[in-house]
């Protein structure tokens, strides 16, 4: 079944479950967010797009920033950088502060709030404008220049982020937080308001497609090797402390935010992104969730 077709069946099939679960309250903007949105693409390494609802209507990308944060730190830093953050499964809330006290202050992977917070460190000691320079890169993946950050949603995520801020100040303690915490939480908070659409985004992750090669550029972004471990984090801590269950369920490498997007790849395929705000108690779209499983079981594709 090619991808298309696919997409016009889940298409057909997930209505019921559209608008099921709760969007994300917790964070004034996005309390607003109508949960009965959902959009879906596959972009294939040959640039064909397949879509079908509201793919180009663009969303809060929320913790898929997380995954470009990290590409970015391993592009300057490399293997170094797992000296500071881990990268096993939580298997707790990705806003948990438990494990940072046993294990001295060295997060449990990048895709845990506390893990973003170093990787951010990182990019805030990198880069003068560090906040500017992810939204660039995801320009440059996604070819498309007019994606931005919105103010009013990281001003409403910093306003209301003490378990974060928490968080670093712990880290911090523990001599793992390098930047003045007020300049980390800046620059994290604006990572997640980034704003973009299913298709930017099924465009921006088909590098790790690729092998680490931009397939619009042909330029080199990661080595096969630093590309194959960042899909391997993605299948096992990519989903929040679900991940597990996911990986069974759907069987790809994928990263979900709470703004209800969730972007996903099949090497040597293609990058998929699918956006729907009403969230399961994991912090992953149940609708979401539920069409990239349906995907991988209608056209017979996953990495297993």
């Amino acid at each position: 079944m090619d991808h298309q077709s696919a997409l016009n069946e889940i298409w057909q099939n997930i209505q019921p479950a559209i608008g099921r679960g709760k969007v994300a309250s917790y964070i004034p903007e996005l309390a607003s967010v109508s949960p009965n949105h959902f959009g879906m693409a596959v972009v294939g390494l040959d640039g064909r797009v397949a879509m079908v609802g509201d793919a180009c209507t663009r969303f809060s990308i929320q913790s898929i920033s997380k995954l470009f944060a990290l590409v970015m730190a391993l592009r300057s830093e490399g293997d170094s950088l797992w000296q500071r953050v881990g990268r096993e499964p939580s298997g707790t809330p990705f806003n948990s502060l438990i494990q940072l006290e046993s294990e001295q202050g060295k997060p449990r992977n990048p895709f845990i709030n506390a893990g973003a917070l170093v990787v951010t460190d990182i990019l805030c000691s990198r880069h003068l404008n560090p906040e500017m320079a992810l939204v660039e890169f995801l320009r440059k993946l996604s070819d498309e220049p007019t994606i931005e950050y919105n103010l009013a949603v990281s001003q409403s995520e910093r306003a209301t982020c003490d378990r974060n801020a928490a968080m670093a100040h712990f880290i911090r303690s523990f001599g793992n937080l390098h930047n003045p915490v007020e300049q980390v939480l800046d620059t994290y908070c604006r990572h997640c308001a980034v704003e973009m659409s299913c298709v930017e985004l099924a465009r921006a992750v088909s590098f790790l497609a690729h092998h680490g090669r931009n397939p619009w550029s042909d330029e080199v972004l990661l080595t096969q090797s630093l590309a194959k471990r960042i899909n391997a984090l993605m299948l096992t801590c990519g989903t929040y402390d679900s991940a597990g269950d996911f990986a069974f369920r759907v069987g790809l490498p994928a990263k979900s935010g709470v703004g209800g997007g969730i972007v996903a790849l099949i090497p040597n395929e293609c990058g998929i992104c699918v956006w729907s705000p009403a969230l399961e108690e994991s912090g992953n779209s149940h609708a979401g969730s539920l069409a990239l499983e349906m995907f991988t079981s209608l056209t017979g594709r996953s990495v297993f």
